[in-house]
């Protein structure tokens, strides 16, 4: 029994280690280019993916994948005419996804989904085929980051700069809106769909105040991530907390602990 319960929290350990691992530097874009809402976006995708995932057949990781990719490029799409902000976009794309993904949830009269274990998180239920989504969508994601990493910083600080200097602005753009997506995919498991931007977004913005260039800014928020993890499970483990609320509670206590901690001038 002893050895059951090691094994279940070791994979929920390193499933959500490796999420908080990718998530800190792409994080630190998504606060720099204050995207949170996108990442909303492709959170509320995550259920589409799921209702597509069960009606064709597929793998229901493959569907939030797929879901979540999809709605990225139609954003890139749509972000192409001039009628409507990207803010706007961003709510009707949210809200008709999540929608779709009730509707089409509704329709499966066979199959019983447990909706509170992908709107919150099952991370104590995180399998070995699991760990390998995650670690392969995670150490993926990082690989290209570090290839983008100068662009993206580039037209991060100054797109219209870094246009000129002959950076491809566009390709990108999409690169890292793609990046999002995965992440966002492969995150679903351990925080659910109406946690995973906090998982982005707090690691970073408690990291930002100790941060004295880029790269540390990234590390120190996937270093916030690996705590609020942690801290997230013990607490679920020895107060029966669940386990998703309870990582993205300890990740605020990071951001607030960062905001008392004394800043040297």
């Amino acid at each position: 029994m002893n050895a059951l319960l090691d094994d279940f929290l070791l994979r929920a350990l390193l499933g959500g280690l490796g999420v908080a691992l990718a998530a800190g530097p792409l994080g630190a874009f998504v606060v720099w280019r204050r995207m949170a809402y996108f990442g909303d976006t492709l959170a509320h995708a995550g259920l589409l993916g799921v209702a597509l995932g069960v009606l064709t057949g597929l793998s229901e990781n493959l569907g939030v994948l797929l879901a979540c990719l999809g709605i990225a490029l139609l954003l890139v799409v749509l972000q192409r005419q001039r009628r409507l902000a990207t803010d706007t976009l961003l709510g009707i794309l949210a809200h008709t996804s999540l929608s779709l993904g009730l509707v089409g949830l509704a329709l499966l009269d066979n199959v019983r989904i447990d909706l509170s274990a992908y709107l919150f998180g099952d991370i104590l239920a995180v399998s070995r085929t699991d760990l390998l989504w995650i670690w392969g969508g995670g150490l993926l994601a990082l690989t290209v980051l570090v290839l983008l990493w100068r662009p993206l910083l580039a037209i991060t600080v100054h797109e219209e700069l870094a246009r000129v200097e002959g950076v491809p602005v566009a390709a990108v753009r999409v690169s890292f809106l793609l990046l999002i997506a995965l992440v966002v995919a492969v995150a679903m498991k351990v925080v659910g769909i109406l946690l995973i931007t906090s998982l982005l977004i707090i690691p970073a913005a408690a990291a930002r105040r100790f941060a004295r260039s880029p790269e540390g800014m990234a590390a120190l928020a996937s270093l916030g991530g690996c705590l609020a993890v942690c801290g997230g499970l013990a607490g679920s483990l020895r107060l029966d907390l669940p386990a998703g609320p309870a990582i993205v509670v300890c990740a605020t206590l990071v951001f607030v602990a960062g905001l008392l901690w004394p800043q040297r001038r």
